[in-house]
């Protein structure tokens, strides 16, 4: 083998080592968070990056959890810069395959896989929106991203699978805790069984972005309660709310 032909393989070993060097390092929070700054371009503020053209083949585990209310915990440790755990958000992904969904932080180059107890967004604000002659409920996440009740963007109630999902419950309330013993899937459908859901929590939720959905806080839902119109009838009671010129309704069985 000629001198050249060496260096030439040399040097792309040392190109490949480098690379995977790189891709270890942004399981380092700091070097991932110095990594999405510096890759963030030209996109102003906190917009989503085009995470669905990403096709990262590298994939590796982060010890990152989403809480179930919402905290986010990274080595053991709660999480409590704020603006990290905005930036981050940015880039959550998720993936079902096989009936099994699966949580990644993603980037160009690498997807990494975090733990989710419940939902990966949690909602913490509401309001109401007036624009032209429709006026809007907005809500926002703790994480930034502001969506509002329509179509793509609706609020459903299901059971929390505390089992599946590994919580542990040492009987603290949380306000972002909205969990009840009433069931409802979202707008004008019935509950289908008004007597195996009583053993469950039941949690709001809305649709967020590339299929995250974000848990609706406790507080929140409370003012929902007070913003839409309470109905009762047949044993069940139904919110009604109004967004955008359309009725949204929640039926649930009375407690």
């Amino acid at each position: 083998m000629t001198d050249n032909n060496k260096d030439s393989n040399a040097a792309t070993v040392k190109d490949a080592k480098a690379s995977n060097d790189k891709l270890s390092e942004l399981n380092n929070i700091d070097n991932l968070s110095h990594y999405l700054k510096s890759a963030a371009g030209t996109r102003e503020g906190r917009a989503i990056p085009p995470l669905e053209n990403w096709h990262p083949e590298q994939i590796d585990d982060m010890d990152l959890v989403i809480k179930a209310n919402g905290e986010w915990w990274h080595e053991g440790g709660h999480m409590t810069r704020e603006s990290l755990v905005s930036l981050f958000a940015t880039i959550l992904w998720k993936e079902e395959k096989d009936g099994v969904t699966e949580y990644f932080l993603k980037t160009p180059v690498q997807k990494l896989r975090i733990q989710v107890e419940d939902a990966p967004l949690l909602i913490n604000d509401v309001g109401i929106v007036n624009e032209d002659t429709n006026s809007w409920l907005e809500f926002t996440t703790t994480t930034g991203d502001v969506v509002r009740l329509d179509d793509e963007h609706p609020i459903i109630l299901r059971p929390y699978d505390v089992v599946n999902n590994f919580i542990k419950d040492n009987g603290d309330e949380n306000e972002n805790d909205c969990s009840t013993d009433t069931s409802a899937p979202h707008n004008n459908q019935s509950v289908a069984d008004k007597h195996s859901a009583a053993d469950v929590p039941i949690r709001p939720y809305m649709l967020v972005r590339n299929g995250l959905t974000a848990l609706i806080g406790r507080n929140v839902f409370y003012h929902l309660t007070e913003i839409g119109e309470l109905t009762e009838q047949d044993d069940k009671t139904t919110l009604t709310l109004q967004s955008g010129g359309s009725t949204y309704t929640l039926s649930m069985p009375s407690i």
